[in-house]
């Protein structure tokens, strides 16, 4: 009789064995799957970060250039009030009066992050600020540079909105 209570002892160890198999098993599988969910909410919070500071982003560009459209708009405008200034009598109160206006507008431009680009002769060439129309002899002017103005060039926000028409030295 001894014998006996080994045996149902030794079966019941055994059994116990094979219950807590199965069970590290499917904590294993839990641990591992806990994991899997970590690293997704990891991912997806860093995507939704990265998303946050593009939307940022985006929001301060259209910001700084959401005039862009009116300001481009004004640009005849200012070169008409220059023509009209060039042709104007000096001491014509009408010409005072262009003057005005034209000093309040280019306030108001650069006020709204509009800048002008006009270089003079002399000035080097840009390429990624002006537009040659030509090239010419200019006495006085190294070949390559800016010999004469056509028409001024403007950069909203560092932005170029249009490129000065130059003729540049040959």
């Amino acid at each position: 009789m001894t014998n006996k209570p080994d045996v149902d002892a030794g079966t019941e160890q055994e059994g116990l064995a094979e219950d807590t198999h199965p069970l590290a098993a499917e904590v294993e599988a839990l641990r591992a799957e806990i994991e899997q969910l970590r690293g997704e909410s990891l991912r997806e919070r860093a995507d939704l970060d990265n998303q946050r500071k593009r939307m940022a982003r985006e929001l301060e560009a259209a910001r700084r250039f959401a005039n862009e459209r009116l300001l481009a708009d004004l640009l005849p405008l200012f070169d008409s009030m220059e023509a009209g200034l060039a042709a104007a009598a000096e001491g014509d109160p009408l010409r005072a009066g262009l003057e005005l206006t034209l000093r309040q507008l280019h306030r108001i431009a650069e006020a709204n992050g509009l800048q002008e680009i006009a270089p003079v002769p002399g000035d080097g060439f840009d390429p990624e600020r002006h537009q040659a129309m030509s090239m010419a002899a200019a006495p006085g002017v190294p070949a390559g540079h800016v010999a004469t103005l056509f028409q001024k060039g403007y950069v909203l926000n560092e932005r170029l909105l249009r490129p000065a028409l130059v003729v540049v030295a040959e």
